[in-house]
């Protein structure tokens, strides 16, 4: 039988407060970045309180999905961040619990949490989804005077194309305006163009007033005054100013649900499965009546067989054919006559098949766009779990509570996420990844990450130890620190200068006899580096008998020697001898050029070094002796 403690309703208990709040402060942060992206169909538009209300709350059902692993990656961050700081996670792991069994009430949370989420999407989000469409929709044809766009025909007015080359904000102003106007048929069709024009809705709300300047107006006339045998008449005027009333009813309606027919996220997975099949099934069949056109179209015969088909490659191998020297026979008109008629057949054949690929395309588009949806309700759902993976250990290594720390690394985290999350969305929309890689990558990438920072976690490891990558990067780089040493208040025993001087003596013998051997001021052999290298601790025992020297003398009381003392420099024991303790990865480094090459590099710059620090050393020892010798002949 399953048994909760008391710590697991502890860890759940500060984890639960926490995601609460942030999944509120998460939940706001995205309605207001989502809002900036519609301001401009809510301002000016009139609408009542209920109506903003309903597009506010069908907005904060979308997000919630977004919402939720967001929350719970802030919210394990700071709770196990705030379990370290004020030490109760050492306590825990004093007790002989691990930090995996601290994880398990979160991660039973978790779980449901993910389930939660995918049942969201794919129940409630589509229905919200639906709904916010349609009264966006309705609110985008409430007042076309503010939402003409630039440069393309706006087909907001009922009967009317409206194109406009530019519109001023401030006052309204429209330039450049072009107007198709049509009722029944093209018979009746009206153009209207005109240098500038305004467009306001009237009092009422029932009409829109359009006033134009400097244009002219076309117009066919009515089909029952058509003559047969006859053209379609029509009219021209020209006109300084022109009013036109047309009819619009601006008033809030919700539009129909039929043109959002083709959103994909209005449709929960059952129901993306089947529109797929139906639309792949539309759309090979429109490729098979495309094959079937495009065979009778360009073989005379039904059938060619394979036969016929040899044959004919026969025919063709054997019999010289040049349509160069059958057009030159032509006469000029001939000639003009074959160009323009192959011009105008390529002319057509391109047109029809740029139909064709649109609408193939259009097909394949709304397609991929229902897989990628499908996908995304379990992608989404998996972010909770990967985004606690990534918190909680993160917390438990940083040992940060409150807002600070925890935020800034959140919002890294969910940086990159989304980088590779919206690359790999939008690579998979136009066909350039297939849809799962594209829309997977993004955990693909921080699993790794959500791995490793769990087994570091549990394990106690370093990992944002300021101290230690700070040594790693001096060490790299070949940086040292001064050596300080300095006068100790209480002395327990006097250093022994006599044993002292004698070590300090076999040093420098040690010291000129290695730098005469070795030869250090010469590149080394890459032979001997990378392939052929023997054992050399020299440097590293001359090292450790110098440090005991020091630590000695250090317990003097005497103000020459400690100063003479920290002139004594560090050396680097091992970085002159190869670069990796281990011969397989010194011929790996020679094998890759350029990695081979900054090794080399860098281990010459170090026995360079190490040869100026011996003469240094030497130096010092000889200062250290003189001294030494005075110290002991005044009997100090």
């Amino acid at each position: 039988m399953l048994r909760i403690k008391k710590l697991d309703k502890f860890i759940a208990k500060q984890f639960g407060l926490l995601f609460v709040g942030t999944f509120f402060i998460c939940q706001f942060i995205l309605m207001m970045q989502f809002l900036w992206k519609y301001i401009d169909d809510l301002i000016g538009k009139g609408l009542s309180m209920d109506v903003l209300a309903q597009f506010f709350w069908y907005m904060s059902l979308m997000l919630v999905p977004q919402a939720l692993p967001l929350a719970i990656l802030l919210s394990s961050l700071i709770a196990f961040g705030n379990l370290g700081e004020s030490s109760e996670l050492t306590a825990i792991k004093a007790a002989g619990i691990s930090l995996m069994q601290a994880f398990r009430p979160l991660i039973v949370i978790v779980v449901f949490i993910s389930f939660g989420s995918f049942y969201f999407q794919n129940v409630i989000g589509p229905n919200a989804n639906m709904s916010f469409s349609r009264l966006l929709l309705s609110m985008k044809q409430k007042s076309p005077e503010l939402e003409i766009p630039e440069g393309v025909f706006y087909d907001g007015i009922p009967g009317c194309n409206l194109y406009v080359q530019q519109k001023d904000l401030n006052t309204g102003r429209l330039y450049g305006v072009m107007i198709y106007k049509m009722t029944d048929s093209y018979e009746d069709a009206a153009i209207i163009l005109a240098d500038s024009g305004m467009l306001q809705s009237t009092a009422e709300k029932k009409h829109l007033l359009l006033t134009l300047y400097s244009g002219e107006w076309f117009e066919n006339m009515k089909s029952q005054q058509m003559i047969r045998g006859t053209g379609v008449p029509y009219r021209r005027e020209t006109f300084v100013k022109k009013t036109i009333l047309l009819d619009f009813d601006s008033d809030f309606n919700v539009a129909d649900a039929s043109a959002l027919s083709n959103n994909s996220k209005g449709k929960s997975v059952r129901q993306i499965a089947l529109d797929v099949d139906s639309l792949t099934h539309v759309y090979d069949s429109v490729g098979r009546v495309f094959y079937k056109e495009a065979r009778t179209r360009y073989y005379s015969a039904p059938e060619i067989s394979r036969d016929d088909s040899l044959r004919a490659v026969k025919m063709a191998a054997t019999r010289t054919f040049s349509f160069d020297s059958v057009y030159g026979r032509l006469s000029a008109d001939k000639k003009l006559s074959a160009v323009d008629a192959a011009m105008r057949k390529v002319r057509n054949e391109m047109s029809d098949l740029d139909f064709k690929g649109m609408l193939t395309s259009d097909g394949d588009r709304i397609i991929r766009q229902h897989k990628i949806e499908a996908i995304n309700k379990f992608s989404v759902a998996l972010q909770c779990i990967l985004f606690f993976f990534i918190g909680a250990p993160l917390g438990a290594i940083i040992r940060k509570g409150g807002l600070g720390v925890p935020v800034i690394i959140s919002v890294l985290v969910f940086i990159v996420f989304f980088i590779f999350d919206n690359s790999g969305y939008r690579m998979a929309r136009i066909g350039e990844w297939t849809i799962w890689f594209g829309k997977t990558i993004s955990l693909a990438v921080l699993t790794p990450l959500a791995v490793f920072f769990t087994y570091k976690a549990n394990n106690d490891s370093v990992v944002f130890n300021v101290d230690f990558y700070r040594n790693l990067f001096m060490k790299l780089l070949g940086l040292r620190m001064k050596r300080a040493v300095y006068r100790k208040d209480v002395i327990i025993n006097d250093p022994d200068y006599s044993a002292d001087a004698e070590e300090l003596k076999r040093i420098s013998a040690e010291i000129a006899d290695y730098a005469r051997r070795h030869n250090l001021l010469l590149a080394p052999n890459v032979g001997k580096v990378f392939f052929k290298y023997s054992p050399d601790h020299t440097i590293e025992e001359i090292s450790e008998r110098m440090e005991a020297v020091i630590e000695d003398l250090s317990n003097t009381k005497d103000k020459q020697v400690l100063a003479l003392l920290n002139d004594y420099p560090f050396m680097a024991v091992k970085a002159h001898t190869r670069p990796f303790e281990r011969k397989w990865l010194n011929v790996a480094a020679a094998v890759v050029v350029p990695v081979g090459t900054f090794l080399y590099l860098r281990m010459w710059r170090f026995r360079l070094r190490l040869l100026r620090d011996l003469k240094v050393v030497k130096a010092t020892n000889d200062a250290m002796l003189k001294r030494i010798e005075e110290i002991n002949a005044s009997g100090k």
